[in-house]
Formats: C-alpha cells, sequence, structure tokens
C-alpha cells in the first residue's frame, strides 16, 4: 500500500521491483499479497495491454482505520483497554507515551 500511496498507479512489475529491494520478498509473494488486496477492496487493477496497473482505492488513513479495527476486533474483542495493557505488560511505554495517554484520556473524558 505504502508504494502505491507513494508513488501513484503502478503496474505490477514496478511494484514487485520496489518491494522485492525494500522487503526482500519474492515475486509470488508479492503478487499474492496484491491479489489480497484486491480481494479486500483496497487496491484496484486496470489492464493495460499484457499488464496490469494498479491504484490504491483507499486513503492511508481509511486503510489505518480498517487495519486497527480488525487487530482490535481479532486479538482484543474490539476493546482498546486490554491491547494497552499487553503493551504496557510486554513492551514498556515511555514516559511520553503515558503522557499522550494520560492527556487521550482527559481530552475523551472532557469532550
Amino acid at each position: 500500500m505504502a508504494v502505491l500511496w507513494q508513488h501513484g498507479p503502478m503496474p505490477t512489475e514496478a511494484v514487485v521491483a520496489a518491494l522485492a529491494d525494500h522487503q526482500h520478498w519474492q515475486d509470488s509473494t508479492i503478487k499474492t499479497l496484491l491479489s489480497r488486496l484486491l480481494k479486500k477492496g483496497a487496491i484496484k487493477a486496470k489492464k493495460d495491454r499484457r499488464r496490469y496497473v494498479y491504484t490504491a482505492v483507499l486513503t492511508r488513513d481509511q486503510w489505518l482505520c480498517s487495519e486497527s479495527d480488525s487487530l482490535l476486533e481479532r486479538l482484543f474483542g474490539g476493546r482498546v483497554a486490554p491491547l494497552v495493557a499487553h503493551f504496557s505488560r510486554h513492551r514498556k511505554l515511555s514516559r511520553k507515551d503515558i503522557a499522550d495517554l494520560k492527556r487521550l484520556i482527559e481530552q475523551l473524558d472532557n469532550g
């Protein structure tokens, strides 16, 4: 998704080249990923002669909302508090993280 957001519409071979260099993924892995993103409706493909050109359908914000909702639902029953508790136990939250969370909770309480 990041490659398409950054570069706009791209043919298959350009997506493969961009990700193969950066992620060290096999061509087949990248093509499977493109297929899954198509099925999810996150991207679209347009046939241009003998190749497909892929375009992001969802904005970065829309994608993040969709994926974070899915993660919360799958792993934490849709609840945010257990997610935060998990990170506090397994990945120490910085003082800044804690201050940001307190500020967010205060804003939510007041708003």
